[in-house]
């Protein structure tokens, strides 16, 4: 990162809003002199973008625009993409819009704020999307600021962005002054932009605001053409990152999980934006965590690796995908019984996803199988539905079965219990099914040789109109499909 010399103070303005330009962190600037900054003013090309193409998902989302307008009609709706958090100092983590926001709007850059406004005439919404327009050449600001273009990159005009999203844009340095002199009813999702809240504070209500929350997750609980083809490119990219890493275990062996997590990573930004949450790359007794992240340790051969791993598309839709493979190509033979008992629970869980049965179906199956298992094994005492009335199975299997899956890898999270885990599985929803047995390396209640095994076998399910679709079927599943794969690209 460029250093610079400062000086105490500098007097820029921004003519067009008599603002001044943002501070750095530290209040300097450098220093200027009257002759650089006028020359810093002209020569500059036009560089305005015409005749662009909407994005792909425009249609979509006006049409979600529409149905959000449809359920509150006469209000005010206010949805944040959200600003940029500090990692350290005078660093920020890497931007990732609000789901609620891209998702009505295609848009994912920081501080954006779609408002809704109310027909005067009771029809309808008219939707303006408040963004930070391109730096003035004319104030400093482009080359001053630290979040000026020439610091951070080219912004698309105020009429580039019309042309993009399909609706009307404005300057967002003025949406908190619009907001609190507006009047008339309103609702703002929160958490996201404190500075928008804060100029609603008189105005909303935490209750009314959570309708509105819990409205947009459900909405997204049905995926549309669109939002069902990114996921299944998310998933195709997510299985060429599994093939990256088995190519490279060799090499993760000298090093540690890090490679592996580095490895995938590479795939996801090359091909994606991102991956879509923190992999889970658990060599040897780590893969009994559920959430282990820290990915430092050793891995080693004859031990096996649970990869949980996803890569986010840019339009910030995410696969989230499970194997447990053996680190060298073979699986023992108590690591084989342990891995097929999660295969046919998981064969049993996505059997169960069809239109019209209940969410939970999936998961009751999975876990009857494992809860059988266990029986068999003599790690616990039958009969099986006495093990599953009592729960007893949960020592080892701990989690769910699975979760929807959208622009967040748990999406519709506010959805209400009664239209989500109580709710009835419909086409065009996708779900993760994914089950697992932990025996965790301190678990006295299981033979030593079980202890410090994980398994966890999860896919993305699409539910169609005559049952389902695995969008991740390019990774093997069976213990033995699985050995053949690693083996073949391997060689």
């Amino acid at each position: 990162m460029e250093a610079v010399e400062h000086q105490e103070e500098a007097d820029v303005a921004d003519p067009a809003d008599e603002q001044p330009i943002k501070q750095r962190k530290n209040g300097l600037y450098p220093a200027v002199s009257d002759e650089l900054a006028e020359n810093m003013k002209t020569g500059w090309a036009d560089t305005e973008l015409r005749g662009l193409e909407p994005v792909a998902q425009a249609g979509q989302t006006a049409d979600r625009r529409a149905r959000l307008s449809a359920r509150f009609p006469g209000e005010r709706l206010v949805i944040p993409a959200g600003n940029l958090k500090t990692r350290s100092n005078d660093t920020e983590y890497s931007f990732r819009a609000s789901v609620e926001y891209a998702y009505l709007t295609g848009d994912q850059t920081e501080d954006g704020v779609l408002v809704m406004e109310p027909d005067p005439a009771g029809e309808g919404h008219e939707a303006t999307l408040y963004l930070l327009p391109r730096s003035d050449r004319e104030n400093g600001e482009f080359w001053l600021d630290g979040q000026g273009e020439l610091w951070v990159g080219r912004r698309h005009s105020l009429s580039e962005a019309q042309q993009l999203y399909g609706m009307s844009c404005a300057d967002v340095r003025t949406v908190t002054g619009e907001l609190r002199a507006a009047a008339g009813p309103v609702r703002v999702v929160r958490g996201y932009d404190a500075a928008v809240e804060q100029a609603l504070n008189d105005k909303v209500t935490a209750e009314r605001d959570m309708e509105l929350q819990v409205f947009l997750s459900e909405m997204r609980l049905v995926k549309d053409d669109f939002e069902i083809g990114e996921l299944a490119k998310a998933c195709e990219s997510t299985v060429r990152g599994f093939e990256d890493v088995v190519r490279v275990l060799d090499r993760a062996e000298a090093t540690s999980e890090r490679y592996i997590e580095g490895t995938f990573f590479l795939r996801a930004r090359v091909e994606g934006n991102d991956i879509g949450y923190g992999s889970i790359c658990a060599a040897g007794p780590h893969a009994t965590t559920l959430h282990w992240v820290r990915n430092d340790g050793a891995v080693r051969s004859g031990e096996l690796l649970l990869l949980d791993a996803g890569v986010e598309t840019h339009t910030l839709y995410t696969a989230d995908v499970t194997r447990t493979l053996p680190i060298n190509g073979r699986f023992t033979d108590l690591q084989r019984k342990i891995y097929d008992a999660v295969h046919e629970a998981q064969e049993a869980g996505i059997a169960a996803v069809q239109p019209g049965a209940k969410y939970l179906d999936f998961h009751l199956a999975a876990q009857r199988v494992l809860a059988t298992k266990l029986v068999e094994w003599g790690l616990l005492d039958g009969p099986v539905e006495r093990v599953l009335e009592l729960g007893l199975q949960r020592r080892w299997t701990l989690h769910g079965t699975g979760h929807m899956l959208g622009m967040d890898v748990h999406d519709c999270a506010t959805a209400r219990r009664e239209t989500y885990a109580e709710g009835t599985l419909e086409p065009g929803m996708c779900l993760t099914v994914e089950p697992g047995l932990y025996f965790q390396p301190d678990d006295l209640t299981v033979p030593e040789e079980y202890r410090g095994i994980g398994v966890r076998i999860e896919d993305d399910i699409l539910v169609t109109a005559d049952g389902n679709r695995n969008l991740s079927a390019g990774l093997p599943r069976s213990s033995g499909d699985v050995e053949e794969w690693m083996a073949a690209l391997r060689s």
